[in-house]
């Protein structure tokens, strides 16, 4: 017991230096300011003190992974009592043949206030439309015929692609090249992560930037 207690530490610290590390890069080069926020994929207060970019694709199974386990709890604890700004980036990986698709399905959902019960359909359901291409039966199986009706209308829109690809370039500037990849904001730095964070893990990271003085 003693020996887990020591290597999770070291885990722990690990992670702190590589974070450390990569805002020391990152810092000097992007603005604190956070450009094209969706209200409709933010969540909390934007006065919170540690805000979270989140850059997935509802093809990526490490996504399934964040959004399926981390991100209900993060919500609960941190986005509701006004601690953390959650926001949603879209960044379809060009490997992935239906990311960007869904990715306007969810998107359009979510300017019906559907966006959380598409986004679970789409994760949970994964295998299967990525398999067969049907994003379009995977959404309608959770909305209205008179929702989806909209859904199908306001996906075919080029403003959604507009709003994806302005995603997409936000987090090439953050040197973005994999999914999920989480940049922190915390008190003019950033701090960036690639790849799932447990939620114990998060935690503590999280209570490190809220104890910054």
């Amino acid at each position: 017991m003693k020996h887990r207690g020591i290597l999770a530490g070291a885990v722990l610290q690990s992670i702190l230096v590589a974070f450390a590390v990569l805002s020391t890069l990152a810092a000097p080069q992007y603005s604190p300011d956070i450009p094209d926020v969706d209200p409709h994929k933010a969540f909390g207060s934007k006065n919170a003190p540690v805000t979270m970019e989140v850059f997935s694709d509802f093809q990526c199974p490490a996504c399934k992974t964040l959004f399926t386990t981390t991100n209900r709890r993060l919500m609960e604890d941190y986005v509701s009592s006004g601690k953390v700004y959650l926001i949603h980036r879209d960044f379809p990986l060009p490997m992935h043949a239906h990311s960007r698709v869904a990715a306007r399905y969810a998107r359009a959902a979510a300017q019906l206030g559907k966006g959380e019960s598409v986004e679970q359909a789409l994760f949970q359901n994964q295998e299967k439309w990525e398999q067969n291409g049907d994003v379009d039966g995977t959404v309608a199986a959770v909305l209205s015929a008179a929702e989806m009706t909209k859904v199908r209308a306001l996906a075919k829109g080029n403003s959604l692609d507009t709003a994806i690809d302005k995603d997409y370039a936000l987090g090439q500037t953050y040197r973005v090249n994999q999914t999920p990849t989480t940049v922190f904001h915390c008190k003019g730095q950033i701090y960036p992560y690639s790849g799932v964070m447990t939620y114990d893990i998060l935690k503590q990271f999280l209570e490190q930037l809220l104890a910054q003085k």
